[in-house]
């Protein structure tokens, strides 16, 4: 497909105006139009989706399809929302995937669900129109790469009717936002593409497109500029690396280069510093020695409250991998004595006390 037909699909109408922006609710049940189950689970008794088996293959669709989709549905005896399998090997990535990351661990970790309990969600498929058999991946990446990992040779996808185009990236990121899985990092490395390959002229363009505020797009490019290194650092753990903690990340990189720039996102995760903090340090307020005091005590890695008949007396928390904290409070003194007898008792005879 030639790149000028990639584009047709950011000529549509923009479904939203800078000033009526739509949340990724509101486009998902948008959505419900384009990709309806009501027909989603009817198995055809050879073992095929019905799709393939429908006595009136053009029966009533909806009139809005459009005639590329339409001539495939019916040379393919397809009904609108069905799930059928599909070869992996006739999967390709859109070119306008709205993820750019992928984590290896969670790649594999979903192998291993997929091996062993099958697929569960169809993913969203778009025709090839000029490679017959061929399919574009609208959303359910991640699912692919996995289901290739567990050695699986089909898949199950509904086949949507969308232009590969801005439409076809807006189901897919729509649906990520909906799970929380897209990242302001895959924002970043998708957007800054779209604007150097002149799908939109502009960053307001783009934004009045995607229903966002023109800043969030503008952040976005700034974030761009990274390192796709330092990128997967924060990937990794982007539970604490929003749009605004990448941002400071992204000013500090430009002042210290990559190897501090590693370094501070290390210092950011293990001291659980803030973006004030961050903002800080950026700024020249204070270096990362000088901030792991403003910190604080270091945030644990895990936490157990403890009861006592059914009243809490205290935690038990875990830091990194040699740390554990024991606060205990309102215990009768024989309670206290017992307990601390116990743990001497666990530490062996190597324990002292104060």
């Amino acid at each position: 497909m030639k790149p000028s037909q990639f584009a047709k699909g950011f000529k549509a109408r923009p479904d939203t105006t800078s000033s009526e922006k739509r949340t990724a609710l509101d486009r998902l049940n948008a959505i419900d139009g384009i990709v309806s189950n009501d027909h989603a689970k009817q198995p055809a008794a050879n073992g095929r989706s019905s799709a393939f088996t429908s006595d009136d293959p053009q029966e009533s669709q909806s009139s809005t399809e459009s005639d590329l989709y339409k001539a495939w549905r019916r040379a393919n005896r397809y009904v609108a929302g069905q799930i059928i399998e599909l070869p992996l090997k006739a999967i390709k990535p859109s070119p306008f995937n709205p993820r750019h990351f992928y984590l290896k661990a969670s790649i594999a970790e979903l192998a291993v669900n997929l091996a062993k309990q099958g697929q569960q969600q169809a993913i969203h498929v778009i025709p090839d129109y000029e490679n017959d058999g061929t399919f574009y991946v609208s959303d359910g990446g991640r699912r692919v790469r996995a289901l290739k990992e567990a050695n699986k040779e089909t898949v199950k996808a509904v086949v949507v009717d969308l232009p590969i185009g801005i439409q076809s990236y807006k189901l897919g990121y729509d649906l990520n936002v909906q799970r929380d899985s897209q990242t302001v990092f895959d924002n970043a490395v998708v957007w800054k593409r779209f604007l150097d390959e002149k799908h939109f002229q502009s960053q307001r363009e783009l934004a009045d497109h995607l229903g966002l505020d023109e800043s969030t797009i503008a952040v976005a490019m700034s974030i761009a500029k990274l390192p796709e290194n330092v990128m997967h650092e924060m990937v990794a753990r982007s539970d604490r690396f929003g749009s605004n903690m990448a941002y400071q990340v992204t000013r500090y990189q430009t002042a210290r280069g990559t190897d501090a720039t590693l370094r501070l996102i290390n210092k950011i995760v293990s001291d659980d510093l803030s973006t004030r903090q961050v903002a800080d340090i950026v700024k020249g307020r204070a270096n990362t020695q000088e901030s792991s005091k403003v910190a604080g005590r270091q945030r644990y890695a895990q936490r157990l409250e403890i009861k006592l008949e059914g009243v809490a007396v205290g935690d038990l928390k875990t830091y990194g991998d040699d740390r554990l904290e024991l606060r205990l409070r309102g215990l009768s003194k024989e309670k206290r004595d017992e307990l601390l007898r116990q743990i001497e008792e666990m530490l062996g005879p190597g324990a002292a006390k104060g």
